[in-house]
């Protein structure tokens, strides 16, 4: 029993180092919107999702005895989230910073007071943690369909420049400790996300080996300042999702080619003039 609990106890401090990295990978995304005092394309959802995902967790784990590696983590998602959503709020627009405070309301303070309400009144005991705990995995595996369309556009376009192998590589080890300490710790409710999740990321890293070597995406118009969105999947005992920035080389063949059209269509009308000017027959 002993030995149990040292091994989900190295296994619980290994996923909350993995899963701290995780959390800040958007760091360089919002660095970029206060660098710019903009938020661009970039959208509040995957980050409201993160921090509804994370006090889902954290309640669980308050519920529960012997979860204080669940709070610990959850805890610095909730801080690191809140910090994403301010932000976005500050530099968004007039209508995405109404829309980011609206789907807060209704989902971070809505659906969870909720939660909170019935899970208080209506189920004691035990039960409650049953119930909280099944909710956190319907939650988790909802969530967990998010990157598919990243997959899917993998597969279509035969470029991984949507797809970062570092994020997949972490997240599948993070998936790894998290099911292990689920496993240790006899916590189905932790474990079997993180099954789903497991196998997200190895066929992600799959799909990197096999298209690693395409330069370029088919079918896939360039977007503007070279940033294109790539999603992050945590596959902790939460899980999260957000776009992060990723930077793809500009095409440097395109812009020669359009200079040199340009040129091109100035020889072209300076001849046009020439013959308007002139009185001979072109012929």
């Amino acid at each position: 029993m002993a030995d149990h609990h040292s091994w989900a106890l190295a296994f619980g401090v290994l996923g909350n180092i993995i899963s701290v990295l995780v959390y800040l990978a958007p760091v360089p995304t919002f660095y970029r919107i206060y660098r710019k005092k903009s938020t661009e394309s970039f959208q509040s959802l995957p980050y409201e999702v993160a921090l509804f995902s994370s006090m889902l967790w954290l309640y669980y784990a308050l519920m529960k005895k012997d979860a204080f590696l669940l709070i610990t983590i959850n805890s610095f998602g909730c801080v690191v989230e809140t910090i994403y959503i301010s932000m976005f709020i500050t530099y968004a627009t007039k209508n995405n910073r109404a829309y980011a405070i609206k789907l807060f309301v209704a989902l971070n303070v809505g659906l969870f007071s909720l939660i909170l309400i019935l899970t208080h009144f209506l189920v004691k005991g035990s039960v409650r943690i049953q119930v909280l705990g099944w909710m956190c995995v319907a939650f988790s595996i909802c969530v967990f369909a998010a990157p598919l369309n990243i997959v899917a556009r993998v597969i279509r376009t035969k470029s991984v420049e949507f797809m970062p192998f570092n994020l997949s590589f972490f997240l599948t080890i993070s998936a790894v400790m998290w099911f292990t300490y689920g496993l240790f710790m006899k916590d189905f409710c932790v474990a079997l996300p993180n099954v789903v999740g497991f196998v997200l990321g190895m066929l992600q890293m799959l799909l990197y080996a096999i298209y690693r070597n395409s330069e370029t995406a088919v079918g896939e118009k360039k977007l503007p300042e070279q940033m294109k969105g790539g999603v992050v999947l945590s596959t902790l005992g939460p899980s999260e999702v957000y776009p992060v920035a990723v930077y793809i080389k500009p095409d440097v063949r395109t812009n020669e080619d359009q200079t040199e059209n340009e040129q091109t269509g100035e020889a072209n009308k300076k001849d046009a003039k020439t013959l308007e000017d002139s009185d001979e027959c072109p012929v």
